[in-house]
């Protein structure tokens, strides 16, 4: 008996530590940011009473797509991810999971994801998440070894959830959801530079310069920030104008967006690592406090 029982607490281990694998596939925290700005789209695009049967499975079927464009990205980079402190522990090079279960899981959400998408909402919203995970998972992935093109092409998956929260409210690509995607796009750039200023030793063991400028962290590269966040700054009033949102949320978008860019400038000033990494919280910070007063304020 005691040696069942030994087998069986064993065996429910392995069965967490395959869950907790799967979990890590799929870049769980990841994925439920994706899945904040997708609802947070549905809800400014929605014109009757919110539907949370709808926005739940618009919560899911946007999960599966990320979770399966995130495991395609980690079986083409496996053997790369070996090579950096972030990534050598990940499930595929520590063999935690096999290739196969890796593959049958990007398969099983990738399909069901875009399906449910397609099928529940309207076949413009599976387009649309079947092209996330395309781009994403096939293009931004292979560019990432090529040069900091990458983060420019990457910034489109990663903008295309308010394209699908939008579309599955509207049933059409309108200038709203245009709006929103490229409040995400121009967010996306010093966000993104921000943590491949503070990555960039480790992602120069996998041979990726993801910095714009060459030579790495310095002044021209941290300049190359600021267009972006005038860009975002302007991009982000455009709702006001459209009749899509109020006065408030005007302000708190342009105050957010000054903050943020403060950080840009405070980085391209004193070129440390510190304020860089104030820059990446900024990002943090920015997006969700955004899209929620945007959302309340059309409430």
């Amino acid at each position: 008996m005691e040696q069942i029982k030994e087998i069986s607490t064993i065996s429910q281990i392995a069965q967490k530590g395959k869950l907790a694998s799967f979990a890590e596939l799929a870049k769980v925290r990841l994925s439920f940011l994706v899945v904040f700005s997708a609802v947070m789209a549905y809800v400014l695009g929605v014109s009757e009473i919110l539907n949370w049967y709808s926005i739940v499975l618009l919560s899911f079927g946007g999960f599966l797509v990320t979770a399966s464009s995130n495991c395609i990205n980690q079986i083409i980079e496996k053997d790369i991810d070996k090579l950096m402190t972030r990534t050598m522990n990940r499930p595929l090079p520590t063999g935690s999971l096999s290739v196969f279960e890796a593959y049958l899981f990007a398969g099983i959400t990738g399909v069901a994801g875009i399906l449910l998408l397609g099928y529940y909402f309207n076949p413009i919203s599976g387009l649309m998440g079947a092209l996330a995970l395309i781009s994403y998972a096939f293009i931004y992935t292979p560019f990432k070894s090529l040069g900091p093109t990458a983060v420019f092409i990457g910034a489109i998956p990663g903008s295309m959830p308010l394209l699908i929260g939008w579309t599955a409210a509207t049933g059409e690509i309108s200038l709203g959801g245009i709006v929103l995607f490229f409040i995400q796009f121009f967010w996306q750039i010093p966000h993104f530079w921000s943590i491949a200023w503070l990555l960039n030793e480790d992602y120069k063991k996998a041979g990726y310069h993801l910095l714009p400028s060459t030579e790495g962290k310095n002044r021209a590269t941290a300049l190359q920030n600021l267009p972006f966040h005038i860009l975002l700054i302007l991009t982000s009033t455009i709702p006001y104008f459209m009749g899509l949102t109020g006065l408030s949320s005007l302000f708190v978008a342009l105050i957010c967006g000054f903050f943020f860019m403060l950080k840009g400038f405070q980085l391209a000033i004193d070129l440390k690592d510190s304020s860089a990494k104030k820059l990446m919280f900024a990002s943090f910070i920015y997006l969700p406090i955004v899209l929620i007063s945007f959302v309340l304020d059309k409430i």
